[in-house]
């Protein structure tokens, strides 16, 4: 099934509905659909990817289904990288590019079908590249298909129900959200810079109901709220986070600050066309029950496979398969073994009951005299002292240990850190083991422009000497 598919649905069964915009300026899902003809009939005379070098807009769900509607590969770059990364990018796809305004303004060609091929390439995500360099991770259009079929009920959303979307349209979260909001039929209101306070207003002035973010944005949004109480989202429902490791103190404080809204945890990655686990809005709340000490402890899980996956765990690492599941490199082929299982590169475990716990990447184990250490867990105890805003743990070299723990740590605003104090307060509550022997503060982490802490960067910062 072509992804087109989605958009000719959701014209025929809701044309009249917004499909992205504010009350202000919008397009319906029936002019959304003419875009997306217009654009597959300009790309008929010359089929060739289509490379997207630009900001959240109106033009990405029209690039999004006109490349589908043609039958060529959509390619949503990295705006935010140095100019001659970009080019070294569109160097390697070779793509056709059309500025904004001339894309929008094309005619329609209502008659135009899509190819009938989904083994077809229907997205090139650059994957964030936070341990290695980026690789192109190629969906199909019927792995991004069986995610939505999976997922999403057709049609379901209520007419007043808006999705606020501040992920990057080259974050596969951006691409799910397109596809997720088009089948379900929800207004999507873009918000191309993220900034908490303007985050917080849009919320609020758009009477948004649903919303995803990666952990970053939402420790920024709790800290906006507790500095400015009259700063507020209060018709939020829903509220989706993932994309990264979600630190216990921040899910547990946008619990009390959002009483009324029904959280999920999103874990999958780019090659798995979105979502493959979820942990719902009822172990949300059963986690701050009193007494249930097995549904507090699964708040730091990522929940149970959704319909359609299967997940193991191999010699401590997660492995995925199902129709969703790509694994296939742009110039690389698939990744997959025979069975058709897809090693993630994240380690975890799976409870009795089928809850999945990421404690990380493999690549991301601290290994100091033989020991294997997660840095989750020293992340959480440094964010539990009450001037630590931010904070990120790697392995650092060492000659007589192999590794030692070093961490970088960022003040909240107003507080200064004192780093043998924090030395002692993680010494007290994990051990000599855990602590880390450098220490660093500094006015921000190094991230991905999807808000990943850039790990590789944070390390090599703590190995230098001095």
């Amino acid at each position: 099934m072509n992804i087109a598919m989605l958009l000719e649905m959701a014209a025929d069964g809701f044309g009249d509905r917004i499909a992205m915009g504010g009350h202000d300026r919008s397009v319906t899902y029936a002019e959304l659909r003419w875009q997306a003809t217009a654009i597959a009939a300009a790309l008929a005379a010359e089929p060739q990817t289509v490379a997207l070098d630009g900001e959240l807009s109106a033009l990405v769900p029209a690039a999004l289904f006109g490349s589908a509607w043609a039958g060529v590969p959509y390619a949503p770059l990295n705006y935010r990288l140095p100019p001659a990364s970009r080019e070294e990018l569109v160097r390697r796809l070779a793509p056709v590019t059309v500025a904004e305004e001339a894309w929008l303004a094309l005619p329609p060609d209502p008659g135009r079908t899509f190819p009938d091929d989904p083994e077809l390439p229907a997205v090139l995500l650059y994957t964030s590249g936070t341990t290695a360099e980026p690789k192109a991770a190629a969906l199909r259009h019927d792995q991004l298909t069986a995610y939505i079929l999976n997922t999403v009920e057709f049609a379901a959303a209520a007419e007043d129900e808006a999705v606020l979307v501040a992920v990057p349209p080259f974050h596969v979260a951006g691409v799910a959200a397109v596809l997720s909001s088009t089948y379900a039929g929800r207004r999507m209101v873009p918000l191309p810079h993220f900034a908490p306070e303007a985050w917080l207003r849009l919320a609020r002035d758009e009477r948004v109901t649903h919303a995803f973010l990666v952990p970053t944005m939402l420790a920024r949004i709790i800290a906006a709220m507790e500095a400015d109480p009259a700063l507020r989202a209060p018709s939020l429902r829903h509220l989706a986070y993932g994309g990264a490791r979600m630190p216990m103190p921040v899910i547990e404080r946008a619990l009390e600050l959002f009483p009324d809204t029904a959280f999920a945890n999103a874990y999958g990655l780019t090659e798995t066309s979105s979502t493959v686990c979820v942990l719902g809005p009822d172990d949300h709340r059963a986690a701050l029950a009193a007494g249930d000490p097995a549904a507090r402890s699964r708040l730091g899980s990522v929940g149970r496979p959704v319909p359609g996956v299967e997940l193991r765990v191999v010699d401590g690492e997660i492995q995925v398969r199902g129709d969703q599941v790509s694994g296939d490199y742009l110039g690389n082929g698939p990744q997959r073994d025979k069975e058709e299982w897809l090693r993630t590169g994240d380690r975890g475990r799976i409870d009795e009951d089928g809850y999945v716990f990421v404690d990380g990447r493999a690549d991301d184990t601290i290994i100091r005299g033989g020991e294997n250490l997660a840095p989750a867990e020293i992340e959480d105890t440094l964010l539990r002292h009450p001037s630590v805003a931010a904070a990120a743990v790697v392995g650092v070299p060492d000659e007589e240990w192999g590794e030692r723990i070093g961490a970088m740590v960022v003040p909240r605003d107003g507080d200064t850190i004192d780093a043998e104090e924090l030395r002692g307060f993680v010494l007290a509550r994990l051990g000599t083991l855990k602590t880390p022997e450098v220490l660093v503060v500094v006015t921000e982490l190094p991230h991905t422009p999807t808000g990943k802490v850039l790990r590789r960067a944070v390390r090599a910062d703590l190995s230098q000497p001095g």
